[in-house]
């Protein structure tokens, strides 16, 4: 069982940025994610910052803590760019760098860069295009494949990543693409909860729903002929019905943490508290979590 967290790039670096990634590691999380959008729902208007310098600058600050995106997306990266960045970050970071990817919404991100929205459709089929491609990039010197959304011509990414033969996919899906494309990719898979139960459904739907996740993540995975238990499973909290109770109280924390081990999970992620927000928490109360909350589960 492990523990993690996410930082969104909300704090200048040298204004509590830095610090708060020293924490993270301090505090002993098994990983620091940040999110990676251009901006996002109500931090639109307000400081919010790329996530590959960011994390580029947390690499270089911190030594043992893992990073990485949770999570990216086609919205606006190419898969070509985008392997030189991570191979970029691996090397910064000491093979430290876990890639969260996902097909990406209907967000901001969607038209900053003046594209109509994709529909579904589109999004999952550029996913699956994006992924397999950026697989290559990382595994291979010398990249040249045309498709229907995405091209490489003699794209080189040499000397590739530190961790071999690439670093981690953490892919998040609950669609049969998605998963199909994190049985076939994927070191782990994200879960963040069924997003229809968000607001009326209740903790035991929500379950209920991930654990019907998980079987369609299994039966992808035999269709490729895989074992579901070598994939990881990771839940981002902060999405369910009871979203704010995982950063309540250490036994509240414990009590939630505990039901979706059951399930399966082997990571869970809480948001570091954002004061005046969706993710403001009390920051004793998260750093009691992030000190007991595993040695209170027997992990």
């Amino acid at each position: 069982m492990r523990l993690s967290t996410v930082i969104l790039p909300v704090r200048a670096w040298r204004q509590g940025g830095r610090d708060e990634w020293l924490r993270a590691e301090q505090l002993g999380f098994h990983a620091a994610y940040t999110y990676d959008h251009l901006s996002w729902r109500t931090f639109r208007d307000g400081p919010w910052y790329g996530a590959v310098p960011t994390l580029t600058a947390a690499a270089a600050a911190t030594e043992r803590l893992r990073l990485g995106t949770l999570v990216t997306s086609p919205n606006f990266r190419h898969p070509v760019t985008l392997a030189k960045d991570l191979i970029s970050l691996d090397d910064v970071s000491g093979g430290r760098i876990t890639l969260g990817i996902g097909a990406g919404g209907t967000g901001f991100d969607a038209t900053a860069m003046g594209q109509e929205a994709w529909t579904p459709r589109e999004r999952a089929e550029r996913f699956a295009e994006f992924v397999p491609l950026l697989d290559r990039l990382l595994t291979e010197d010398s990249v040249t494949y045309e498709g229907t959304f995405y091209s490489a011509v003699e794209a080189r990414n040499i000397p590739g990543c530190v961790q071999r033969p690439r670093l981690p996919f953490a892919v998040a899906a609950t669609g049969p693409r998605g998963l199909r494309l994190a049985a076939e990719h994927g070191q782990s898979w994200v879960t963040t909860g069924d997003p229809k139960l968000f607001e009326t459904g209740t903790p035991e739907e929500s379950r209920e729903a991930i654990r019907g996740q998980m079987a369609k993540l299994a039966k992808a995975c035999a269709d490729v002929g895989r074992e579901a238990s070598a994939i990881d499973k990771i839940l981002l909290t902060g999405f369910t019905p009871d979203r704010d109770r995982p950063l309540r109280s250490l036994d509240a924390f414990v009590d939630f943490a505990g039901r979706h081990f059951e399930l399966g999970f082997d990571e869970i992620v809480v948001h570091s508290p954002i004061p005046d927000s969706d993710f403001a928490a009390d920051q004793a109360v998260f750093e009691q979590i992030a000190t007991e909350g595993l040695a209170q589960l027997g992990g």
